[in-house]
């Protein structure tokens, strides 16, 4: 065979190969698994909202977070766990759902509130101050059930 021939063939392979190379769509999603706990609101009237969430503790949970869902039951959420306070950031990139984020002290008090995140933005969302979690809703929860800045989220990593 001659180079012509050998050179046309691989350039005609090429696609197929970039294809095999190329994650999948979803490829992974099932990858990283969460535990699941419950926890409490409790609103500054007494009223006390119970969730039942998953937990985003290490470095891929985290970074996985909710992307590529596309539901959440309404008592549902993500608690984003950090070791110790600090100014979080977070972004909705692969996100479909928008959200509510209540940016959480290490007492167990919210806060910032930022509601109703635009689904798959890049545009950084920040706590604005030291905190030790972020507590991740559907859109429209805080402002639904009266939660506000000064709340408190009942769970024992807040040492309640």
């Amino acid at each position: 065979m001659n180079r012509i021939k050998i050179v046309s063939r691989l350039v005609a392979l090429l696609p197929v190969v970039a294809m095999l190379l190329l994650p999948l769509p979803g490829h992974g999603q099932q990858a990283v698994r969460f535990e699941r706990a419950e926890l409490s609101i409790e609103t500054k009237s007494g009223e006390v909202f119970e969730f039942k969430i998953e937990l985003a503790e290490s470095g891929a949970q985290k970074a996985r977070g909710l992307m590529f869902r596309r539901e959440m039951a309404a008592d549902a959420g993500m608690l984003f766990l950090h070791r110790r306070d600090k100014v979080l950031t977070m972004w909705m990139a692969n996100t479909f759902l928008p959200l509510d984020m209540l940016f959480i002290a290490a007492n167990g008090r919210i806060v910032t509130i930022e509601e109703n995140t635009i689904p798959q933005s890049r545009e950084i969302i920040s706590s604005r101050e030291k905190v030790r979690a972020v507590l991740e809703l559907n859109a429209g929860t805080a402002r639904d059930l009266g939660i506000a800045v000064g709340d408190r989220v009942i769970y024992e990593a807040f040492g309640q």
